[in-house]
């Protein structure tokens, strides 16, 4: 059998433990999360549901997200009215644009994180 799914995306960071507690503590990822709401958070990894996943080269020139990072990431969201609320209570700004979102596509919003990483947060449209 081939590739089955990601095992991990790892980046360089600044502050590493900073930006970890960044991504737990505003979106719920990384070591000690658990999306599935079934047993106990490892200390060691995020467990995640299963569904669709973009893996996507762009061109270099691309300017979908800033020419000086190498990635960007797109969290798979449910929610994302309330995400996008709790986001900006909690001081981090979200773009939203109504040209991202398509019922075939679903809703798109877009944060930074505090060393400027692009993430892309993506509700899939509801399946019938």
């Amino acid at each position: 059998m081939g590739v089955i799914g990601m095992g991990g995306l790892f980046f360089r960071a600044t502050d590493p433990d900073a930006l970890n507690a960044w991504y737990r503590d505003h979106l719920g990822v990384g070591a000690g999360c658990d999306a599935s709401g079934e047993g106990d958070p490892s200390e060691w990894y995020w467990t995640v549901r299963g569904g669709p996943m973009v893996f996507a080269p762009f061109r270099a020139d691309s300017d979908y997200f800033a020419a000086d990072k190498q990635f960007m990431i797109n969290l798979r969201v449910e929610g994302i009215d309330a995400l996008i609320a709790t986001l900006k209570a909690a001081g981090i700004a979200v773009e939203t644009r109504a040209e991202w979102d398509a019922p075939e596509t679903g809703r798109f919003a877009r944060i930074h994180d505090p060393e400027g990483n692009a993430i892309e947060l993506w509700e899939p449209p509801a399946t019938a």
